[in-house]
């Protein structure tokens, strides 16, 4: 029997006869297995900058990027292992996630928003090396955090990390892999588990090791569905691009689309991101749909508390409820760290008798990450991302002190997220973003270029550190080498630099934004909340419906959080405050796309799929995302080089892009 002081690893046992076998375990790192993974992500990259600057929501896609790169490797002379389409995934999802992590759908375009009147800076406009030095700077930070964290959260307190473990599972269902064992936790708070499994335990686990045995013909069949949802998604969209008002449908009647902004977009990407999302989730955001913009909306615009147009962010209906929502994203992360944050700090001081954990860890010293990597690795990303960060805006906008204070409650707050993101499978870097704009305010008052930009900085490598903790997870349950993948992190965020930089110069030289087509709501959100640390003006009789939407999803957080640590099933029915929010963002147009695509997931899951390893409706999903992700910068060039629209028959003014 193993000692209590070091655990047997349960996540592990799946693979130790292989590792036993095969003592000269095949390269990990290989040049097949990152070119796949670039090229994935780069596409990821070019879909999550369309969609982040649309709605301000992008997808991490780990899942998906295992999959098409285990289709694509099935192309290959010899196959990729397990291992190495897990460094194609980290790869992929540290490429893909850019645009997100270096702000450019939100903090980029809230610069550009600025007002030198109103704000005492002039719009920020980013040249094309400025925003690569901006990138340079905060790349890096969140990929050398992960590997201490990693120790932390997945070692030794072993948390869930829900899609890190699904990937994990649809791998080893994928190669035939024995399923890891993913029954059992580990960790603070958790009741002592017994070194036996229970016959529930064991049947599940025979269930999982029958559904692993794929099918050969998966291969053929997940190419056919991934092309064909890939090509009706794209010319779907590059028909919309012609003929705009196919994307602005005013389902209930002229009026309400032209005076109220209720159109739908029959996206098939949104019906993927939906599909992906899952139905609880696009059931939270359709519920702020309906509120924000069927009751708050119309009630600001009638009471004359935003008499501008409904869409306008700045006096409009659309402004007025983005004040709600961002209450309701605050109190919603907040509470749900709460709880992490008292774990935290309960483990700092163990009880009395209670036995300190043995410093051990499952891989070998030649697959870590040496400690003399992390620290070299942050101080030099640190140090030249001040550096940078001081040259790209000058004294003016943000000062070096402030800069590297950034990286400090970066790191601090990487902790709180990684370690929600475990236990949610949400990482609440909006709420965590608000933290820092709050610290900010008081550390450096009336600046709110050094809000932004500081609160960037800490918020991103939040974000990074949280989005690779998931693929570190998977790798962890499926014995990848966590130097491997870290090595993959590292070239995917540098490539993406140059990719998430060009993409963005490109859509900013063709279109308005924020604008019309790429409204880049996020962007208000930080500014909004930058302004109101500044000057203290709300919006007409804002301030009540904050405080009382703060207070009624700070108790639903709570309630959430409680029950999904005791794995109550009616958990995720529990609307996330965070998604609710989105709601009222987004206009309805997108959020109606995205619940068609979450009943579709709950109704396939539920009735016509054949087991846990059926994957058809995920691999229809990521081809419809990948589909208008790409075909979205054909647009781009068409848009670039002066090729209009065919016709804006059917268009109410501001609904259709290309037609403003």
């Amino acid at each position: 029997m193993p000692s209590r002081s070091q655990p047997r690893d349960y996540s592990s046992i799946s693979f130790a006869a292989t590792h036993d076998a095969e003592p000269e375990t095949p390269k990990e790192l290989t040049f097949q297995a990152v070119s796949i993974g670039l090229l994935i992500g780069c596409l990821l990259c070019f879909a999550n900058l369309s969609f982040g600057l649309q709605t301000g929501w992008i997808s991490m896609m780990s899942l998906q990027s295992a999959l098409i790169g285990f289709l694509i490797s099935r192309m290959l002379p010899i196959p990729l292992t397990a291992q190495q389409i897990i460094v194609v995934q980290t790869t992929a999802v540290a490429t893909g996630t850019m645009p997100l992590a270096a702000g450019f759908v939100g903090i980029i375009p809230a610069l550009k928003l600025l007002d030198e009147t109103r704000d005492g800076s002039p719009p920020i406009n980013l040249t094309w090396l400025a925003a690569i030095g901006w990138s340079c700077s905060v790349a890096f930070f969140g990929v050398f955090l992960s590997p201490p964290i990693r120790k932390q959260v997945i070692v030794n307190e072993q948390l869930a990390f829900p899609s890190g473990t699904a990937t994990a599972q649809l791998i080893a269902v994928l190669h035939k892999m024995p399923p890891p064992d993913t029954t059992i936790r580990r960790r603070i708070g958790y009741s002592p588990v017994e070194e036996e499994d229970t016959d529930a335990q064991r049947t599940d686990r025979d269930n999982q090791i029958e559904e692993s045995r794929a099918p050969d013909s998966l291969q053929s069949e997940g190419w056919h569905a991934l092309t064909s949802s890939f090509v009706a998604s794209g010319t779907l969209t590059l028909i919309a691009y012609f003929f705009p008002a196919l994307f602005s449908i005013p389902i209930f009647g002229t009026y309400l689309a032209r005076q109220w902004l209720w159109t739908f977009t029959p996206s098939l990407a949104y019906v993927g991101q939906g599909i992906i999302m899952g139905f609880p989730t696009t059931l939270s955001m359709a519920m702020g749909m309906v509120l924000g913009w069927a009751v708050l909306s119309p009630l600001a615009k009638l009471s004359g508390w935003a008499p501008g147009p409904v869409g306008d962010m700045t006096d409009g209906a659309r402004g007025w409820i983005l004040w709600t929502s961002l209450a309701i994203m605050c109190a919603d992360s907040l509470v749900s760290l709460l709880p992490v944050l008292a774990e935290y700090v309960a483990g700092l001081f163990p009880r009395g008798g209670q036995r300190v954990k043995e410093d051990y860890d499952t891989e070998t010293e030649d697959r870590l990450v040496p400690s003399s990597w992390v620290v070299g690795g942050l101080t030099v990303s640190v140090v030249l991302g001040t550096l940078l960060v001081w040259v790209v805006f000058g004294n003016d906008g943000i000062k070096p002190w402030a800069t590297l204070l950034g990286f400090v409650l970066g790191g601090l707050l990487s902790v709180l997220g990684v370690r929600a993101l475990g236990e949610t499978d949400i990482n609440p870097v909006s709420g965590l973003g608000k933290i820092s704009q709050l610290f900010f305010a008081w550390v450096q008052p009336g600046n709110i270029v050094a809000n932004i930009i500081a609160g960037g900085v800490a918020e991103a490598g939040a974000q990074q550190a949280g989005d690779l903790m998931q693929d570190l997870k998977t790798g962890h349950l499926c014995g990848a080498s966590p130097r491997a993948q870290f090595f993959g992190q590292l070239i995917g965020s540098a490539v993406s630099i140059v990719v998430t930089t060009t993409g963005y110069s490109l859509y900013n030289r063709a279109y308005v934004i924020p604008g019309p087509s790429f409204p880049a709501p996020t962007a208000y959100v930080w500014l909004s909340l930058a302004r109101l640390l500044r000057d203290g003006q709300l919006p007409e009789n804002s301030a009540i419906f904050m405080i009382s939407f703060a207070a009624i999803f700070g108790l639903i957080s709570g309630i959430k959080t409680y029950t999904a640590q005791h794995q109550l099933w009616y958990s995720q029915w529990i609307p996330s405050g965070v998604a609710f929010a989105i709601g009222f963002l987004n206009t309805p147009s997108f959020t109606i796309a995205r619940l068609i695509g979450g009943i579709v997931e709950h109704v396939y899951r539920n009735r016509y799929a054949k087991n846990r390893s059926d994957i058809r409706l995920i691999v229809i999903a990521s081809g419809f995302v990948l589909g208008e992700g790409i075909v979205s910068v054909v647009s781009l060039v068409l848009k670039t080089s002066g090729v209009g629209v065919a016709s804006c028959w059917g268009c109410a003014p501001g609904l259709c892009g290309g037609c403003e």
